[in-house]
């Protein structure tokens, strides 16, 4: 059974993924770029082809989703599954996933204020395409994702369930270790675990997946996250991370559209 490791891009997705797989597939908490191969992502260009789904053919994405999970999901077993989509159709026809394949959700919120000068870094797009990008939503080229606040609501569905934890990025650059206990004990109490917290390994996580060890990580070896830019030159995952500041810039334009399209959502997580 799958538990969904959800956000929107560049929210601390690979931060929670790289904790977690330190954990649990590591016997020493300490963290390396191999053990991410035990979290898969979803939608998977191996699944898809399987399907004989072209990567990009929205429609027969959504239309084949629960199909694709069923590939390779064990219902015997716990697998954790990254994803950027929304959780659309939840309970309707052709849904990303259902409760038969799902255990539940664990999903990662940043504002989307620092959300924007991350991804348009990532992206190499100004920050003017990337505002555009996250606030316009369903019925872009990006709608299996949706924007911003659409992606995250989605996710709520299983809230419903008791199957749902929302972790702010913020709150997990700023105590780790509180929020990746939390976390674990979601995790046990989903798949119906007891197990005792091993602190020790706890902190050798926290020690080797620190900004600056995951930047000297990425530039010793192959991160397949990593991506170029136009001009062929590599682009490095691991940047700012918490440290980025959205207050020094970005101009106060893109600041008030970013408010204004998600106005309701940053005020209940505080970011208003």
């Amino acid at each position: 059974m799958i538990i969904w490791l959800a956000s929107y891009p560049k929210s601390g997705n690979t931060m929670l993924r790289s904790m977690l797989s330190a954990y649990l597939f590591s016997n020493d908490g300490i963290f390396n770029f191999e053990l991410l191969h035990n979290i898969k992502q979803f939608p998977n260009d191996s699944f898809l082809k399987k399907l004989g789904i072209k990567d990009g053919d929205i429609n027969s994405i959504i239309k084949n989703s629960i199909k694709a999970q069923e590939l390779f999901n064990n219902k015997n077993s716990v697998g954790f599954v990254k994803t950027h989509n929304m959780l659309y159709n939840f309970e309707k026809k052709y849904p990303f996933t259902n409760l038969d394949n799902s255990l539940g959700a664990i999903y990662i919120v940043r504002d989307p204020r620092n959300v924007v000068l991350s991804y348009a870094r990532h992206l190499d797009i100004s920050i003017e395409e990337t505002v555009k990008l996250i606030t316009l939503g369903k019925g872009n080229k990006n709608d299996l994702m949706g924007n911003w606040a659409e992606n995250l609501l989605s996710w709520k569905a299983f809230k419903k369930y008791n199957k749902y934890l929302l972790i702010k990025y913020e709150d997990f650059v700023l105590d780790p270790k509180k929020n990746l206990i939390k976390i674990i004990e979601f995790i046990f109490t989903l798949s119906n675990r007891k197990s005792t917290l091993d602190l020790n390994k706890i902190d050798n996580v926290i020690k080797s997946t620190t900004l600056d060890n995951l930047k000297n990580l990425e530039a010793n070896n192959n991160f397949q996250e990593s991506v170029t830019d136009n001009a062929g030159k590599k682009i490095n995952f691991f940047d700012e991370g918490g440290l980025r500041n959205w207050s020094k810039s970005l101009n106060k334009n893109f600041i008030n559209q970013i408010e204004k399209s998600f106005k309701p959502e940053m005020i209940e997580l505080g970011y208003l």
